[in-house]
């Protein structure tokens, strides 16, 4: 049996951030102190009501939530409405939550909930790093208590929101520069597992057709991804990805994981390059070509194996091993 993790987990709830919530809720190897909320897929205040609404479905205990950052901190924000839908939840009506958020900021939460745990807290960010660049500015006294940021986001290769740039990190550039800087412990899950790890069609019709609220609802969510993947052509065959929900069994089993140590730098000036997460896997460097910088490395994951991860996943969300 793994042992139970400690995390955080920073979102801007859209489709794949539910499924990662919901996931995070439900498997016994987390233990969910507190979910943080930044704009990015949703504004802000869309953001923190799809959280709630989440945590209802998945039948969750008590768990602080608390509203962060509305926007980047420098440029104006950029919602993904034609992925996640008007309201981020594939416009399902899901009905609102009897829970309130916090009344406090999310950066506050974060340092209150670090000061606070006996033991180190793992991040798990799925959303644009605003929040956490916010913690690391304000708060460096709490930064010892952070074990690690698994954080979705950056592309080795394509990105997504640009030919160059994967979202999360082209939403705000220079949050993700500060937290890639910080010299904090970072695990980046990119675009490169992001899409690898899937589940079937008829495992989605399976959820859906689950008498669990949560498995239902992790159901309805894959079903629109699959019209969405239809239409950009962005998975093959009968495969949906889990999306950030891949993050989460990250933190949960790293053992299916391909991993290189590097540097990870991040464009940030304006053009086509823009929120590019430069990592650099050369294993020679000519000292005359390229002098050596001081980067902090981060543990960057360039594949994965899928299969242990969508089983991880399908169990949690049914009760019982999938079938093969």
């Amino acid at each position: 049996m793994t042992a139970v993790r400690p995390v955080i987990l920073d979102v801007d709830t859209g489709v794949d951030d539910a499924l990662a919530i919901l996931l995070a809720v439900r498997h016994p190897a987390l233990d969910v102190r507190a979910i943080t909320c930044t704009g990015g897929n949703a504004p802000l205040a869309q953001v923190v009501t799809n959280t709630l609404r989440v945590l209802d479905a998945a039948g969750a205990g008590s768990i602080p939530v608390a509203a962060g950052a509305h926007r980047p901190l420098l440029e104006a924000p950029q919602h993904a409405a034609a992925i996640h839908g008007a309201d981020g939840l594939a416009d399902l009506g899901l009905p609102d939550s009897a829970r309130a958020p916090e009344p406090v900021h999310a950066v506050e939460l974060l340092r209150r909930s670090l000061a606070e745990s006996e033991t180190p807290l793992t991040i798990i960010s799925l959303a644009p790093l605003t929040n956490i660049a916010l913690l690391v500015r304000m708060h460096p006294e709490v930064l010892p208590r952070i074990e690690r940021v698994v954080m979705m986001g950056g592309a080795v290769g394509t990105g997504n929101a640009t030919a160059a740039a994967e979202f999360n990190v082209w939403h705000d550039p220079e949050a993700a520069a500060i937290v890639l800087g910080s010299g904090l412990e970072v695990l980046m899950y990119g675009l490169e597992p992001f899409y690898r790890v899937a589940v079937s069609h008829d495992d989605a019709a399976v959820l859906a057709a689950s008498t669990d609220a949560g498995a239902r609802l992790a159901g309805a969510l894959l079903t629109h991804l699959i019209g969405i993947d239809a239409t950009e052509e962005r998975v093959a065959d009968d495969r949906v990805a889990i999306g950030d929900a891949g993050a989460v069994c990250a933190a949960i089993d790293p053992s299916p994981l391909v991993t290189r140590r590097a540097p990870v730098e991040v464009a940030l000036a304006p053009g086509a390059t823009r929120g590019q997460t430069v990592v650099d896997l050369r294993t020679m460097v000519g000292a005359d070509i390229s002098p050596t910088r001081d980067v902090p490395l981060a543990t960057v994951v360039t594949d994965v194996d899928p299969a242990p991860y969508r089983a991880l996943f399908l169990d949690a969300l049914l009760g019982a091993e999938p079938a093969s």
